[in-house]
């Protein structure tokens, strides 16, 4: 987990078919159900703070930041042809 966020414990109540949406994406994504709606809700936080930015490069931003940066490959520009 990155920084010092402090984890709360709380029940809610979603529709059925969104917690088997999160239950099959969270499969897909190695990601708790909680987890992946978690997820969902920063990505949707952040395409609202956003709106110029395509959905699918924020959620791909806020992805890459939670990766362990021991993964990480640097970034190579390919050269420039002439």
């Amino acid at each position: 987990m990155r920084g010092s966020r402090m984890l709360v414990s709380t029940s809610i109540r979603i529709n059925k078919d969104l917690y088997d949406q999160a239950r099959e994406d969270a499969i897909l994504e190695h990601r708790s159900i909680s987890g992946q709606i978690e997820f969902w809700a920063r990505v949707g936080r952040a395409a609202l703070d956003n709106p110029d930015l395509p959905v699918s490069f924020v959620a791909e931003s806020l992805a890459s930041l939670a990766e362990p940066r021991e993964h990480s490959t640097p970034f190579v520009p390919r050269s420039v042809k002439q």
